[in-house]
């Protein structure tokens, strides 16, 4: 199974069976070119505590993480594409089942176009990390 760390993930989970994305130890969320939800892993689903909320079809800023729709997050990776180049890697506070828990993203280009959203949960935030 590919690692969260491995540099070329997109490509490894490409490789991989849509089903075996269930069993990787992180969330995965495939987005097409203008931001739909093509693929979304039942670890992503299981992990985020979102259970099973409709998820494919609809755009992932906009209709599955609002949160997530500013400069910070959807900003950096349109910047990233723009320029040709989609390897981002960052921190988030905030989760389905724990508005607390930190993870940890890596976002990186899709064959095809569109892009990779990989997810994973470190734990809670301790309230003296704020």
């Amino acid at each position: 199974m590919p690692s969260f760390d491995q540099p070329d993930l997109a490509r490894a989970v490409e490789g991989l069976p849509i089903k075996a994305l269930d069993d990787l130890p992180f969330g995965a969320i495939r987005l097409d070119a203008e931001g739909v939800v093509r693929v979304y892993s039942g670890a992503e689903r299981r992990l985020s505590g979102s259970g099973d909320r409709p998820r494919l079809g609809l755009h992932f800023f906009r209709e599955v993480a609002p949160c997530m729709d500013g400069p910070r997050y959807r900003g950096r990776i349109e910047r990233a594409m723009a320029a040709g180049g989609l390897d981002l890697e960052f921190g988030w506070t905030g989760d389905f089942g724990d508005a607390e828990r930190s993870l940890r993203v890596r976002v990186q280009s899709a064959a095809g176009g569109g892009c990779w959203i990989f997810m994973r949960r470190e734990g809670a935030v301790a309230l003296s990390d704020y």
